[in-house]
């Protein structure tokens, strides 16, 4: 397989606060070697003025992997970007689409699209401090812009600031009346205005987001855009990712099982009992391991009861894993 013939932004996993943390993304590398996997968004105060070693920690199974930062001082986005970049990250992705209260009360995230010119000078300091690419997520407009011609300006006059990667989530953000979950559901998708932004800058690599649920749509996506990234569909059922490779990379059919999966976890999830974690903080991320399979709320049921209790480790993994398969095995027998 050559890489070279693809993107490297052609397959990503959304940053999903409370989601996508190290956990997660190691075992999502344990199926796809090919995704680009992105942090959950980490605001440059809590990186310059917090935990730096806590919010920067990541496992080196990861790369390709970015982080993302929610910020709009310039000055201060380029020391986070700074940081990311010492610590090992491959890309610094700039938050221009989270709507949340807090994000409000920042005057960063979904708020910037309004301030093309701010973004743009923030975008050209973090491109000043780091040799990493610099990337921009964001939305299609806040609350009722209604108007292409915002969204391709604000990414137009972004550009100029040195980003060449564009992932548009293809909605608007309405900053008030929804709650953030309801800003990922409630407002229209609007794939087209995506499509245009690559025939209008045909030499930015555009990345669409957005209510994308299976494979078959992302190759459909990839006739008009340069890559695609999915977000709750990857985290609810993860078992997609093992055809990424093979579907969107040319790779070789996988041949690993859902069992098999887990049996590679095991290592990690001993690794973090040994460290001090706690097995929840791995296993809430594998929830969704044998969605739409039979036995797969049996299996939720056994991790969510298990995972919290006092003592809780591999065995209760090992246990319902054997415990589905079996279920299984007799429907299927």
């Amino acid at each position: 397989m050559n890489d070279s013939i693809y993107s490297p932004w052609r397959f990503n996993t959304a940053p999903c606060m409370d989601w996508s943390d190290r956990h997660c993304r190691y075992f999502w590398r344990l199926m796809t070697r090919h995704t680009r996997v992105y942090t959950e968004m980490v605001t440059t105060g809590a990186l310059i003025h917090g935990d730096r070693e806590r919010h920067l920690r990541f496992n080196d199974e990861e790369h390709p992997v970015a982080l993302q930062l929610g910020g709009s001082s310039p000055e201060d986005l380029a020391v986070a970007a700074k940081m990311g970049e010492d610590a090992g990250y491959d890309e610094i992705n700039l938050n221009c689409g989270c709507p949340s209260d807090r994000v409000q009360n920042g005057t960063f995230g979904a708020c910037l699209m309004r301030q093309p010119l701010r973004v743009r000078e923030c975008v050209a300091a973090m491109n000043d401090a780091v040799s990493v690419p610099v990337t921009v997520k964001h939305r299609l407009g806040v609350d009722d812009d209604n108007s292409y011609d915002i969204l391709r300006d604000f990414v137009g006059t972004v550009a100029q600031g040195g980003s060449q990667v564009f992932i548009a989530h293809s909605r608007n953000a309405w900053l008030q009346g929804l709650s953030p979950k309801e800003n990922r559901e409630v407002p229209p998708l609007k794939y087209e205005w995506v499509y245009q932004l690559k025939r209008d800058f045909p030499d930015l690599t555009i990345v669409i987001n957005g209510g994308i649920t299976s494979l078959e749509a992302c190759v459909e996506h990839l006739n008009h855009v340069d890559g695609v990234m999915l977000g709750r569909e990857a985290y609810q059922n993860p078992w997609l990712l093992s055809q990424v490779d093979h579907q969107l990379f040319g790779a070789e059919a996988p041949s690993m099982s859902r069992s098999e999966l887990a049996n590679a976890l095991l290592p990690y999830l001993q690794e973090t009992l040994s460290q001090g974690g706690r097995i929840n903080h791995v296993l809430r991320h594998v929830l969704g391991l044998y969605q739409r399979q039979p036995g797969g709320k049996v299996f939720r049921r056994l991790l969510s009861e298990g995972m919290h209790r006092e003592g809780a480790d591999t065995e209760l993994f090992r246990s319902a894993v054997a415990h589905t398969e079996q279920m299984i095995e007799r429907r299927s027998a």
